[in-house]
This record gives C-alpha cells, structure tokens and sequence, in this order.
C-alpha cells in the first residue's frame, strides 16, 4: 500500500473513431504511464481502421459494398464481434440492429433545417432493409454476406465499447494495474485510485450533463450512457432524439437516458440503446434476466428506474 501512495493519475484525451476519448493511468512514473497510453491508443486506431464505414478498404464497407451481391471474408476478430452483435440482436429482439446503417440518413438529419417529421410510409420504407436476420455468417470460411442489395452494417452502437476493452486489455497486458479509459462516456475502469479507494463516477443528469444525480463507486466494472441530450431536434415543442426504433423508423419517446453496468464495454455500450428502444417495463425486465448486468433508467418526467441488483449513492 505505500508504494501506491506515492502514484498520480496521469491522463490524456483526444480524438478517436469520431469521439472523445480519455485514457487515465495510475502511475508513479509519467513517462511509463504515457508509454502505456500511447500503446492503448495505436490498439483503437487499429480497431477504427477495420471498422470505420469513412474509408473504402475497410472490411464493414467491404461487407457493405458486397450486399446482396458474395459473401465478404473478413479477420476473425471483425466475424466475432459481428457474431456476438447479432447474438444481442436476437437477446433485444432486433432492438440493437447493426443493419441500422440501412437507414437513409435524409430521414433523420437532427440537425435545425428539420422541421417536421417524415410520414409513416416513408419512414417504414427506410427501415425495410434493418433486419439482423438477413447478416449470413459462414464461421469456416469466416465469411459475411448481407442478404438484400442495400443493407449496410455499421458499429456506431458497439464499436466505441468494444475499442474501449481492447484499449484496456493492453494496458493491462503492458503492467498498469489501475486505470480508466473513457470512450465519449463509455466507461471501463480496473484496479483503484491511487490512495486505494474504488472510482467513483457520476451518471449524468439527461437535463444538467454536467452535474451527476447520483454516484457510484466501481473497480472492475464498465458503465456506457445513451441519452436523448447529446442529439436531438425539437419539433413543434416536442424533443426528439437521435436514438431511432429500428421496426418504425420513429424516434423512441419516453425516456432521457440509460445507463448500463457490466463487465464489458462492449456490452454496456450495445445494451444502453436497445434498453431505449424497448422501452422502461421491457427494458428492465430484460436486464433483470441477464446475469451480472444492471440497469438506470430516467424517463421523461425525470423519475428513476432501476433493475434489481443496483447501489445508488444520491
């Protein structure tokens, strides 16, 4: 315990995979610590090169430019979490969808020349090509093949998390024993503070993000938000957020945000917009199946749900 006494928290942010990222370690050596960081970093911008949909070579737009045309044979590492994001599809009953790269992005463009919403036909018509069931997974051949011309897959709901762990597990791997990385609020934290204490983190307040309505103290654990604040667009009085159900192509309504803890980034990170979707009673009654997961819920009146197994400190 003396030796960690004299450690700091050495930090550092940039941009990554279109997000802010923040990498802390704790560390009695600067130098060592921004090694580990630098390390932590080239591990992200390895995984957004074989995710991103903004370059050509990548293996999603690979996928996606073969759609309805061949199979596509990617690294396993891109087939296993394209597996286990079709495994979530089927858990959310299509709530999580990485197909959701179907959708056009002229129907929801949240930005202010939006005035209006799109009719029900149009927005029924957009989402016709989501749908998880038709990504065909050949695992000898390690091959993708999206059924129907113009599906296009994306990770903007796993990716952030799944780059988070990774990040993570390098760090780990290099010797730092306490430390966190934040990916644009998706948390994963390991070991402790430098004076031995848990972290402590804040879920933010979908009206005030700035200031947390409540705390907890984490080691170990992962924790990914997603909220109706960060991007929205309010037609006729009404707020509508960028989180879209993938079966009407209509904003969710109901509720300002989800918060998920689990072991896994990756996880949080898929959970917290299907949790959305489905709405607070379905919601909770998911997480409440699913071992070692937990869930906060505030909805639009601002009252807090949670599912069974959660500590809040106010």
């Amino acid at each position: 315990m003396e030796k960690i006494a004299t450690a700091g928290i050495y930090k550092r942010g940039l941009k990554l995979m279109g997000n802010q990222f923040e990498f802390s370690v704790v560390a009695e050596d600067e130098a060592w610590a921004q090694e580990k960081i630098d390390q932590a970093i080239a591990e992200v911008q390895r995984i957004e090169a074989l995710l991103t949909t903004y370059n050509d070579a990548s293996q999603t737009n690979q996928i996606n430019a073969m759609a309805g045309i061949a199979p596509v044979r990617v690294d396993k590492e891109v087939f296993d979490l394209i597996e286990r994001s079709l495994r979530i599809s089927a858990l959310t009953q299509g709530a999580f969808d990485i197909t959701y790269g179907s959708i056009d992005k002229r129907l929801w463009n949240f930005d202010q020349t939006m005035t209006k919403l799109p009719d029900e036909r149009t927005a029924k018509e957009m989402v016709r090509l989501i749908n998880f069931r038709n990504v065909l997974l050949d695992r000898s051949a390690l091959t993708v093949f999206l059924k129907e011309k113009g599906m296009r897959i994306g990770f903007g709901g796993i990716g952030k998390g799944y780059a988070a762990d990774c990040a993570k597990a390098c760090m780990r791997k290099q010797g730092v024993t306490n430390g966190i990385v934040n990916a644009a609020g998706d948390l994963t934290v390991w070991g402790t503070q430098p004076d031995g204490t848990p972290w402590t983190i804040g879920v933010a307040d979908p009206d005030k993000k700035e200031f947390p309505f409540a705390s907890m103290q984490i080691t170990d654990v992962s924790v990914a938000t997603s909220g109706n604040y960060e991007k929205y667009v309010m037609i006729e009085g009404r707020k509508y957020s960028h989180t879209i159900d993938p079966k009407t192509g209509y904003p969710v309504q109901g509720i300002k945000s989800v918060t998920i803890i689990c072991n896994s980034a990756e996880v949080a990170d898929a959970m917290a917009t299907p949790v959305m979707v489905m709405g607070i009673k379905a919601g909770l009654h998911l997480i409440n199946q699913v071992k070692d997961i937990a869930c906060i819920i505030v909805d639009e009146h601002n009252v807090v749900h949670t599912s069974r197994n959660i500590n809040l400190k106010e």
